[in-house]
């Protein structure tokens, strides 16, 4: 039970509630005074009856005003919110008196010690920070604030040493030392930060690479950046093609002017020419296009499998002349772009079916290489999963946790079909879930149920096996029957008979595009 006396202040006020409560045999827990003309009363449960009583008899005291329940103390509302900003912030606190033995310490600290609160409290800091002396310091004449390496185990943090002064009650207008703040932040994080403040951009420094698959797809990357000709990166879905795309356009000569991205998907045939060239009109230029946009710097043509065949066209006559003209524009322009593109799909089997024109693969496949997904570079995944942990910790200010064994040997194990953008979302969702804990533990990522080889569990798959079998049948037959010269060759690849080719493929409706 709490509650609010409004009042004057004058002496002997204190005194007199105190009587009053004293009356009602109520025992007092706390007692809360401010400058604003108002005193706060903590105190057990009472019965609805005696408070109704007691609320006008303290009313009838001498200077009280009005009295009223509240929720909370002042100083309760301060403590929690001191206790919430410890517990949300990723970087280590401690608090330590003159002797400089441990009185408060922050949620993120106990995980680094991995220890419970009561195990620490009131121990010697140097017992687990190593490399500063903080008693040494502590005692020193003039104690200043300091910033210095430390140690926790194998760890390394920046510490920052404030000194704690407290107003001297004897000497006005002095103060006493009672103790000092340690914050200790990891070297990474420090340096994430300033980086952050360097530059907005992105590069190859940023791409994770643990794994021998990933660091010679970066050398190859970086080579290839500095050169100029079109380039294709090719990969599953959720990989990070347009990620490397950037890092190489920001590792190239180019640096200094834009990077266009352009979703291939969403280029409409009507105006894809206008999108990208741009439409003059009446002796000036109404519209700016892509490739003007982008002048002297990159063209990012994401997912180019999904380009129209009318865009196509236009994107060939670029690659093929070099130049450009305005839709009605008649001056031909020399379009100083570089082009990368990107595409989850092979591109060589569109070009047998007639998906996507021979020419233009040919242009945009001059240097190139493949990103692995996920799960053929697991060692990825560990440290890619501790980066997003400590990003989206510190975005949504909460303890960064550890990875359970369990969460582990599940992320180790999944097939992870959307890739980093997968994992990136589940551990997002799981920050953002928190709801208590150290460790992140494998529910908590409520990763879709799903088997290599075969996908998605579906439990709203409607139809027969026979059904199934005839859809993956024509779907194969549909890959493979381009890149035969003749049906009898397709039927002793598949080692079935020319006549049950034949009558599949009719059945199929599947023909050679011309």
């Amino acid at each position: 039970m709490r509650l609010e006396i409004s009042c004057h202040d004058r002496v002997g006020l204190a005194k007199d509630i105190l009587e009053v409560l004293e009356r009602y045999g109520i025992n007092l827990l706390a007692i809360d005074a401010s400058n604003f003309g108002f005193i706060y009363l903590q105190f057990a449960e009472i019965e609805f009856d005696t408070l109704s009583e007691l609320m006008p008899q303290l009313r009838k005291v001498e200077g009280v005003y009005d009295v009223r329940t509240v929720s909370f103390m002042p100083s309760e509302q301060k403590h929690y919110a001191l206790k919430t900003l410890l517990k949300t912030l990723p970087d280590l606190v401690f608090s330590i008196d003159v002797k400089s033995r441990v009185r408060i310490v922050n949620e993120s600290a106990l995980m680094a010690l991995e220890l419970p609160e009561e195990e620490v409290i009131g121990e010697l800091l140097n017992q687990w920070v190593q490399g500063f002396s903080f008693s040494r310091w502590i005692t020193e004449p003039q104690v200043l604030a300091q910033a210095t390496r430390v140690q926790i185990g194998s760890n390394e943090y920046i510490a920052e040493m404030l000194p704690l002064y407290l107003p001297d009650e004897q000497e006005e207008g002095e103060s006493v030392m009672v103790g000092a703040v340690v914050s200790l932040k990891s070297a990474a994080r420090v340096g994430k930060q300033f980086n952050a403040l360097q530059s907005q951009t992105t590069s190859f420094e940023t791409v994770l690479a643990t794994s021998d698959k990933m660091k010679e797809v970066l050398q190859t990357a970086q080579r290839m950046a500095q050169l100029d000709s079109p380039l294709l990166i090719t990969g599953e879905t959720g990989i990070g093609k347009e990620l490397m795309a950037k890092a190489s356009h920001e590792a190239s000569m180019r640096r200094e002017q834009p990077f266009v991205a352009i979703n291939c998907a969403a280029l409409p045939d009507h105006i894809a020419e206008e999108e990208l060239f741009g439409l003059h009109e009446d002796g000036e230029l109404k519209k700016r296009g892509y490739v003007d946009e982008a002048k002297g710097g990159t063209i990012f043509f994401d997912e180019i499998a999904e380009m129209s065949s009318a865009a196509q066209v236009k994107l060939l006559r670029l690659l093929q002349d070099g130049s450009f003209r305005h839709i009605g524009g008649g001056q031909e322009i020399k379009a100083d772009i570089r082009i990368i593109c990107s595409t989850q799909k092979n591109l060589a089997e569109l070009c047998q079916t007639g998906e996507f024109r021979e020419d233009l693969y040919y242009r945009i496949n001059v240097l190139n290489y493949h990103i692995p997904s996920l799960r053929e570079r697991k060692q990825d995944i560990i440290p890619l999963t501790e980066m997003f942990l400590e990003h989206y910790s510190q975005q949504l200010s909460s303890p960064t946790r550890r990875i359970s064994l369990q969460c582990r040997d599940v992320l180790l194990s999944y097939a992870w079909p959307g890739n980093v953008r997968q994992l990136k979302n589940a551990i997002f969702r799981a920050v953002s879930m928190h709801s208590g804990g150290n460790e992140l533990e494998a529910e908590q990522l409520k990763l879709p149920s799903y088997a290599e080889g075969f996908g998605y569990f579906d439990n709203e798959f409607e139809g027969s096996l026979d059904d199934a079998m005839k859809q993956f049948e024509a779907g194969l037959l549909r890959r493979l029957y381009p890149a035969y010269p003749s049906t009898r060759q397709l039927a002793r690849k598949l080692g079935v008979s020319h006549t049950a080719i034949a009558n599949k493929l009719r059945d199929y409706k599947i023909t050679k595009k011309k």
